[in-house]
């Protein structure tokens, strides 16, 4: 299944990832919207 990650910061949609979990993720990306790395979680 594809989620998107969307930053807690911005709200902006900047990936996508494959997952076969039914959990939220969440991680740690650089987000290009902030210009920093800042915690996305999935759309699940």
């Amino acid at each position: 299944m594809k989620v998107a990650l969307i930053c807690t910061e911005c709200g902006s949609r900047n990936y996508t990832t494959e997952t076969e979990h039914k959990k939220r993720l969440v991680l740690r990306k650089h987000c290009k919207t902030c210009n920093r790395h800042t915690t996305h979680k999935s759309s699940i």
